[in-house]
């Protein structure tokens, strides 16, 4: 039965023997103790029963351990580095001859800080960057360093400082993503859009070499730049050079704009001008081959028959020109009046008996409604 069931304050084992409202005695307490244990196991044998229980709940309670599948169990025997244990069920030494310390290899650390620094044309500027990182050596992410934390800031800081010092100050602003006004990189027609992409991969390659000569057992995850930007004492002043840049940015597109759109026109009527030339120059060529030609051959027949050539060539030559000349024949011997409908403007031919032809010019009337002859 319980000692503390309601009831009869006698089944208390600590007031059975002790007067009401008094407080209970150590010594008794201790005296009652051993008299338990004694009759456990009766005088010596009862303390070696206890010690081998003790030791035995010792034995079972630290002779394994269970490690996390994101984690890695490094075991120290008596202090020294014995092994490393993987995720899952082990057993092992109970404390204080092995020791586990877990430690998380999954996890990704991250680190940013700020820092004001020289660029290479002796420029400062301000860089807020972030550092990603992941334990790849448990053993030595706990033992090579005594502040992993403290090394990887030092270590990052430095890295940044090499790879910011060895550019110059329009390469590291032009950067996309970068808070600092991007139309520099119209002032520096070399650099290329994944400058900031190149500079964070070389402080990375940089700070991961040198955690590795330290042993820091750490893996570089990533590294970003944040926010690159010039000191705020000078920004003002920086954002009127970049305002006179993007302005000057502005006016070449414009005039590269213009100049696309009037170097093909001009260029178009070259080529047509060029290509007319080019035909006019063979229609030239021909026709003057061709009269040559033609003056041979008449030559050759003018030599041959001189009368009959010279009489064929006048008359080729009157008909050609009468061709398009009005021609009148008049039978009656001038006694009938002939009009004739002519060309616009030119008045109309008569045949006036006992005159002969008449050409009466047309007329037009003037602002003032009087005819006049034309």
């Amino acid at each position: 039965m319980a000692w503390n069931e309601p009831g009869n304050g006698q089944k208390d084992p600590w007031s059975r023997n002790r007067p009401k409202g008094r407080k209970p005695d150590l010594d008794s307490v201790l005296n009652s103790l051993k008299a338990r244990f004694g009759r456990l196991g009766g005088g010596t044998g009862g303390i070696f029963t206890i010690v081998l229980a003790i030791l035995l709940a010792w034995l079972l309670l630290g002779s394994y351990t269970v490690i996390d599948a994101r984690q890695v169990g490094v075991v120290l025997r008596f202090g020294e580095f014995s092994r490393m244990l993987p995720p899952g069920f082990h057993l092992k030494f109970p404390s204080p001859v092995e020791t586990v310390t877990k430690v998380e290899t999954t996890q990704v650390r991250s680190l940013s800080d700020n820092v004001r620094m020289l660029t290479r044309d002796e420029n400062i500027i301000t860089v807020d960057f972030n550092v990603q990182y992941q334990v790849s050596d448990a053993r030595k992410f706990l033992f090579s360093n005594r502040d992993p934390e403290g090394t990887i800031r030092q270590a990052s800081e430095a890295a940044v400082r090499s790879v910011v010092g060895a550019n110059v100050m329009d390469n590291i602003l032009t950067s996309p993503g970068v808070d600092a006004p991007a139309p520099t990189a119209a002032a520096e027609p070399g650099v290329k859009p994944e400058v900031r992409e190149t500079l964070q991969q070389q402080t990375r390659d940089i700070l991961q070499a040198t955690l590795d000569e330290y042993g820091a057992g750490l893996a570089i995850t990533d590294v970003s730049f944040q926010n690159v930007a010039p000191p705020k004492e000078v920004k003002d002043a920086f954002d009127d050079v970049n305002a006179a840049r993007e302005d000057k940015q502005s006016q070449e597109n414009e005039a590269r704009a213009y100049a696309s759109k009037v170097v093909p026109v001009a260029r178009g009527e070259a080529a047509r001008i060029a290509a007319e030339a080019d035909a006019d120059r063979v229609e030239r060529v021909a026709r003057a081959n061709g009269d040559a030609e033609r003056f041979n051959l008449l030559l050759k027949e003018y030599r041959a028959a001189p009368d009959v050539t010279r009489r064929r060539l006048w008359l080729e030559t009157v008909e050609e020109v009468m061709a398009d000349n009005p021609k009148i024949v008049d039978g009656s011997n001038g006694k009938n009046i002939i009009n004739l409908p002519v060309a616009a403007g030119q008045g109309s031919v008569r045949t006036v008996p006992g005159v002969g032809t008449v050409i009466q010019s047309a007329t037009t009337t003037d602002a003032s409604g009087q005819e006049k002859s034309q």
